[in-house]
């Protein structure tokens, strides 16, 4: 759960891991989904060339709305480092990505890559670009906002909602 706006958001988060042996799985991920991070390892080369078909399958099995932040992880490996930051810049651009550098290791900008990728999601639900009433677009309107929906509380008094979006 985090806080936009003043409201609370729930973030449902899987991890394919990248692993080619399961490209047909993670393919049904994307269906539904309203954000991804596509993660690369800064010192491993080969992982940032593959980035192309792993974009690929994500917009051909996605929203054209979906959100989508390149992640260059392990920036705490500097010495290191295959890939230039620079490059993951380039590559993000090009491709109409935003772009972050993190250490899983660290925590340094973890936090930072979920909550700016669920604020650019936020954003395009305000801007009327995603439609909350089409959960294609992997968001869901949480039980409190539904008039039919009893209170989280399972009955009518003493339950406090509260004033999630999604």
């Amino acid at each position: 759960m985090i806080t936009i706006d003043g409201k609370q958001i729930k973030l449902q988060i899987w991890d394919t891991a990248g692993q080619e042996s399961f490209r047909s799985i993670t393919r049904s991920y994307y269906r539904g989904a309203a954000g991804a991070l596509l993660v690369y390892d800064i010192t491993r080369r080969d992982t940032f060339n593959h980035l192309t078909t792993w974009l690929e399958d994500a917009r051909q099995h996605s929203s054209s709305n979906m959100v989508i932040m390149l992640i260059g992880n392990k920036s705490d490996l500097e010495a290191r480092r295959e890939v230039k930051k620079e490059e993951g810049e380039a590559f993000a651009r090009e491709h109409g990505l935003i772009f972050m550098e993190t250490s899983a290791k660290t925590a340094a900008n973890v936090e930072e890559a979920f909550i700016g990728t669920a604020k650019e999601i936020y954003q395009k639900i305000q801007e009327g670009i995603l439609d909350l009433n089409n959960e294609s677009n992997g968001i869901k309107i949480g039980p409190q906002h539904s008039a039919a929906s009893p209170s989280p509380m399972g009955g009518g008094a003493g339950g406090q909602q509260g004033g999630g979006c999604c």
